[in-house]
């Protein structure tokens, strides 16, 4: 079995793509890009950066677009901010703007089309990437810190080979929101839990041509092989690239470094990029916090009575 795999060196490299266009959210999206949007006091992208960080991914790579500079800005050093803080003896407040800066090495490259698909977005990582294995985060879904998954995704690649795709079971009637998976059981020898072969990948299917309603989420790690792949795939649903339809052709190869496998993800996430998911990510973490969360409890609670 592929567990006796040789030990790859770690991965430390990241794709954010963050190029997307936000409509969902205008107009609060038309002049600020929706990853900036807060999660209480902190924008949603800042999460996902963390994530990397938290496992390793050192080397980050953001893919943005026209009207994004924000992004770039916030993860900058802000002098006459600092500088300003200092000499009010906030230190606490200098020591939160200044995280964002300490959290990974970052490196920025651009989407020419903002709507030209995710794969697109990933394909523009190619030169930054090179050879080796790395790891796609969304900027639309925030994985709880305590519910990590991508130490899980790495670990089953080092002994499993290939791409390692995230997968989260959805009700059926909302599997058209996402990639949706055909899986199988890998051989139990391999003492990796939660951890399912992928036969096939359909992009955005209905209920009823589903192949299951386990869903893709937002994190991918993901072979060099899938460049070439996508600079061949053609515009699928939508009228864009989409990465789910070259994983999709990864899945009947065996030239890929390996299968593609997905790991079931059982905690915490939020989908930031629907209003909904936005505002209950943004009511759990107020709630959650130590400064915040008893008087918002409280406030919410009394709210909801008077429903």
């Amino acid at each position: 079995m592929a567990s006796a795999r040789k030990q790859e060196a770690p991965l430390i490299k990241a794709v954010i793509p963050a190029a997307g266009m936000g409509t969902r959210f205008l107009p609060a999206t038309k002049a600020m890009p929706k990853e900036m949007l807060p999660v209480v006091d902190k924008p949603a992208i800042q999460y996902v950066v963390e994530e990397a960080a938290a496992a390793g991914l050192t080397e980050i790579v953001m893919v943005t677009g026209r009207s994004k500079r924000a992004l770039e800005d916030h993860f900058d050093r802000a002098s006459e901010l600092e500088d300003s803080l200092e000499k009010k003896g906030n230190f606490e407040m200098l020591a939160r703007v200044r995280e964002s800066t300490t959290l990974a090495h970052m490196h920025y490259v651009r989407q020419a089309v903002p709507n030209a698909g995710l794969g697109d977005a990933v394909l523009t990582a190619a030169a930054f990437v090179g050879k080796e294995p790395f790891v796609v985060l969304l900027g639309d879904d925030l994985i709880d810190s305590r519910d990590p998954i991508l130490a899980s995704m790495i670990d089953v690649h080092h002994k499993l080979g290939g791409c390692v795709l995230a997968l989260m079971e959805v009700p059926i009637e909302e599997i058209s929101h996402y990639g949706a998976a055909a899986i199988s059981p890998i051989d139990s020898t391999a003492g990796l839990e939660n951890v399912v072969r992928i036969d096939a990948l359909v992009e955005k299917p209905s209920p009823e041509n589903a192949p299951s309603n386990y869903a893709v989420i937002g994190r991918y790690l993901l072979t060099h092989e899938i460049f070439d792949v996508l600079r061949k795939t053609k515009p699928g649903r939508g009228g864009e690239i989409q990465l789910t339809d070259a994983l999709q052709e990864l899945t009947q190869r065996s030239d890929n470094g390996g299968p593609v496998h997905g790991v079931i993800f059982h905690g915490r996430r939020y989908d930031t990029g629907d209003k909904l998911g936005y505002l209950q990510a943004t009511v759990q973490f107020a709630s959650e916090r130590e400064d915040l969360g008893p008087a918002f409890r409280a406030w919410l609670r009394a709210f909801v009575q008077r429903m």
